[in-house]
């Protein structure tokens, strides 16, 4: 969809979707076409895409953007790194995080990064709706369980140990060591040499207490069940 082809009102909040999926899509926009105030401008189907867009959308004399709403699991660029790039480029540009993952696993993670909420794929439209707008009107949308994992954050925050220890690209390793990937898998995934992807998995086992892969598939199996905290800065 192209922006050129749509006029919404002024006060209408305008919405890019970034998701892989066509059917997801689809289905948001199905979902935000019910709701007068809303409507979605443009879409992309990966993380270099969305960025792209987004540029172009909040460009002097671009048509303007409200609100992005970004998968996590996103190709070409991982969804937290495109989350990070915006916050620096766009502060201002809320972006509503979509996952299948719980919210016990990546909530956190989203909101610290600067996310304004962070919400499931299966959600309730009338959720869904409610949290464009609390998020485009500059607000933090929540749902019970994104507090519940922000409260165990705080309470877990001075301990400084495990998974709330890893800083965002040690965080990036990790899931993928964790996945079953090589070293080199991981590098060229990532952009990174063998050797720095080395050093991140020697601290990744440092911080967690595992001493190799099997340990540390076993810990993440163990911490699936538990509230993750965010990373810290790298």
């Amino acid at each position: 969809m192209s922006a050129a082809e749509l006029d919404p009102g002024p006060d209408t909040i305008r919405v890019l979707i970034g998701d892989d999926h066509r059917i997801v899509r689809e289905g948001l926009k199905q979902v935000l076409a019910d709701a007068p105030d809303v409507t979605v401008v443009a879409e992309a189907p990966s993380g270099p895409e969305v960025l792209a867009r987004v540029a172009a959308l909040c460009a002097p004399g671009g048509a303007g953007l409200g609100l992005v709403l970004l998968d996590i699991a996103m190709p070409g660029l991982d969804g937290l790194d495109v989350l990070q790039t915006l916050k620096h480029e766009h502060p201002q540009l809320p972006v509503l995080m979509l996952s299948t993952y719980p919210e016990k696993q990546y909530a956190v993670r989203c909101i610290r990064l600067g996310a304004s909420g962070y919400l499931n794929k299966s959600a309730d439209p009338d959720d869904m709706l409610a949290a464009v707008r609390k998020a485009a009107g500059g607000g933090i949308y929540l749902t019970e369980a994104t507090a519940q994992a922000l409260a165990s954050a705080i309470g877990q925050a001075s301990a400084k140990a495990g998974l709330e220890a890893l800083s965002h690209r040690e965080h990036q390793v990790y899931r993928l060591l964790t996945q079953g990937r090589t070293v080199s898998e991981i590098g060229a995934q990532l952009g990174l040499a063998p050797n720095t992807v080395s050093t991140y998995r020697a601290r990744i086992l440092e911080k967690t207490g595992a001493t190799n892969d099997v340990e540390l598939a076993l810990y993440a199996e163990r911490h699936a069940r538990s509230p993750v905290a965010g990373p810290q800065p790298a």
